[in-house]
């Protein structure tokens, strides 16, 4: 029997309207000069003036955060922070609004350290200003997760660490009704990657497992809903839980998707969602020939009568068809001259060494050929 360790301790508020409570929560957090960290997309919708009005007066925004975040994008939120006097964070919109707010409260707590460099061993971090994430998009889990994704150079980074919990999450369905299908479609994606990699990594988490089934069984019955009726909030909420579960469940860790697919954002400029989505089949294929019965009960969590790995993978292949997300990677703009490149960075990519079969670096090139 392994021995192991669970942690969920984040709150999460939930419900339509439930980011009218950010102003008196912030309040029991001792918070007064709160920084939010959006994208300027977002700031320019009806939901970013929602969250707005509910914050404490005289709160500080920072909208300069690209699709792939970059250090460049968290030294200039950084830098807001520490000049406007801030003493928390609220990291409002998608998975990369979220990253830079949680990360930039540990370059204020350590000021030597740079985005690029190891958390120094043996430092003793301490508790970091309060941080409060609410997604407006249904995919990353970012805001349950203890890591930031930073584009650092030509590299993606995951920047790891226990601290950068959020201290309270707010999902509220309403802020997401504005998210353009393709979004929708790509965010739904991501966390459907992150559900089914986290439940069929061979790592012990028996807890992860179930709520990444039950993620996958969310997703299969709200994500078609979600993007063929924007105004639905029972199917938005319904993404915005899966997507948190995705998040929790792939503490357990990930697969070879997330490798192939960090290097398409980095290198290609491909959504991060999109990309997993566009990888996932060829991967799925991939483990289930090597490790028969892989996807059965990832079958039965979408409800299929029949679940076995062929059936599961087709059910994916026509739920990801049925949203918009069609084609391969050379529709994306990917060339063969980008895939030794990008076999290279997958490789280098720690999430494949959690995949439920050992891969290559030749299986990833392969794999690549398969996604175009």
């Amino acid at each position: 029997m392994t021995s192991a360790v669970f942690a969920f301790p984040t709150t999460i508020v939930f419900g339509p309207g439930a980011v009218g409570q950010l102003r008196e929560r912030l309040a029991k957090l001792g918070v007064r000069k709160p920084l939010i960290v959006t994208d300027p997309g977002f700031r320019a919708t009806r939901a970013f003036e929602s969250a707005r009005a509910a914050a404490p007066e005289g709160c500080e925004i920072f909208s300069d955060v690209q699709g792939n975040p970059t250090e460049t994008n968290a030294e200039a939120a950084f830098a807001a922070f520490r000049d406007r006097g801030c003493d928390a964070v609220i990291g409002l919109g998608g998975g990369s609004a979220l990253d830079v707010g949680k990360i930039i409260r540990l370059r204020a707590r350590l000021p030597q350290w740079r985005f690029a460099d190891a958390i120094p061993e043996g430092e003793p971090v301490g508790e970091l200003a309060p941080f409060v994430a609410i997604p407006t998009t249904a995919g990353t889990g970012s805001e349950v997760g203890r890591s930031s994704v930073l584009t650092v150079g030509q590299q993606k980074r995951v920047i790891c660490h226990p601290s950068l919990l959020a201290r309270l999450v707010i999902l509220d369905p309403r802020l997401t009704v504005e998210l353009p299908p393709k979004i929708t479609a790509a965010t739904g994606a991501d966390a459907l990657t992150h559900c089914i990699e986290s439940f069929t990594s061979p790592e012990f988490h028996p807890l992860c497992d179930g709520i990444a089934l039950e993620g996958i069984h969310l997703i299969a019955q709200s994500l078609r809903r979600a993007v063929s009726e924007p105004n639905d909030v029972e199917a938005r909420g319904n993404m915005l839980i899966a997507a948190t579960m995705g998040g929790i469940a792939f503490q357990k860790d990930l697969g070879a998707a997330h490798s192939l697919a960090h290097p398409l954002s980095s290198l290609c400029g491909l959504h991060h969602g999109l990309a997993n989505a566009l990888v996932l089949p060829a991967v799925m294929k991939f483990n289930a020939e090597r490790k028969p019965f892989l996807y059965e009960r990832v079958g039965r969590a979408m409800g299929l009568a029949n679940a076995d790995d062929e059936c599961t993978i087709r059910a994916v292949e026509s739920l990801l068809r049925d949203v918009g997300i069609t084609g391969g990677l050379r529709e994306q703009g990917v060339t063969e001259a980008h895939l030794e490149p990008l076999a290279d960075a997958a490789f280098a990519d720690g999430c494949h060494k959690t995949n439920a079969v050992p891969v290559t670096r030749d299986d990833l090139l392969q794999l690549y050929r398969e996604a175009m």
